[in-house]
């Protein structure tokens, strides 16, 4: 069967994995350093910072969604968006989200305006944030919500979830560790110099990148009797800096 196939993206610039460099007692002739400290000549130290980066599939992921309403007055607003809320929270639990798992989000009912600026009745909007457990359902989940009357389909986040996000951390500091010891072996031969093991080892920022996509493009797509939607996350990236003082000899 032909299926609809959307790519999520990530919304954020994965970290440069090469390992940048820093010497001090050993010096640096190069100006465009990235970074510079000073020690005394008998430190023999080498001082390395790098990054590093490591991905897996998303096994995590966040959906906002939402009703809207119109009408002539506030109250004729509030029932319409009480009743739309109420299908969507059936439909949730058709599709088994679990209670925890469903946030309730902004609701708001205010007056709106013409051009003019005279006012034209009222409109109000009651949205919800999901939190799905299992990615490979979101095309459908999108898909069902849609059919539910859901109005405002918004953006899918995928991340990992915490036992996967530790796991994936630690190859990245692992990454990191391995590109600042390239890093101070190359500066050593460089130099003339042999390493004589670590003094100290600093971790820095560890980042997660997440994957987003705009799911409103998913439901504006949507057919009633077209394919079911399938979307293709891409892997989410966790990027580590270290920075990791050598001794030499």
């Amino acid at each position: 069967m032909n299926r609809r196939q959307f790519l999520a993206g990530s919304g954020v610039a994965a970290a440069a994995t090469t390992a940048g460099c820093v010497t001090s007692a050993i010096g640096s002739d190069d100006p465009g350093s990235m970074t510079q400290t000073t020690h005394d000549s008998n430190d023999n130290e080498i001082v390395v910072s790098a990054t590093g980066e490591a991905t897996a599939d998303p096994d995590a992921a966040s959906l906002s969604v939402g009703v809207e309403a119109s009408g002539d007055t506030a109250e004729e607003v509030t029932d319409e968006l009480a009743a739309q809320a109420d299908a969507l929270r059936e439909a949730f639990d058709d599709l088994e989200i679990p209670e925890e798992n469903v946030e309730e989000g902004r609701y708001r009912v205010h007056p709106r305006r013409g051009r003019d600026g005279d006012p034209e009745g009222y409109e109000g909007r009651h949205s919800f944030q999901l939190t799905i457990d299992d990615v490979g359902r979101i095309g459908e989940i999108i898909d069902e919500l849609t059919a539910a009357g859901a109005d405002d389909v918004g953006r899918v986040t995928f991340s990992l979830q915490e036992e996967t996000r530790d796991e994936i951390r630690d190859e990245a500091l692992d990454d990191a560790l391995a590109n600042a010891d390239d890093e101070a072996r190359h500066i050593a031969d460089n130099r003339g110099v042999t390493i004589a093991g670590t003094k100290s080892v600093e971790t820095g920022d560890v980042r997660l990148d997440t994957v987003y996509l705009d799911a409103r493009e998913v439901a504006e797509d949507d057919a009633a009797d077209g394919p079911p939607t399938e979307i293709d996350a891409d892997p989410v990236s966790v990027t580590a800096s270290v920075t990791v003082t050598y001794g030499f000899e």
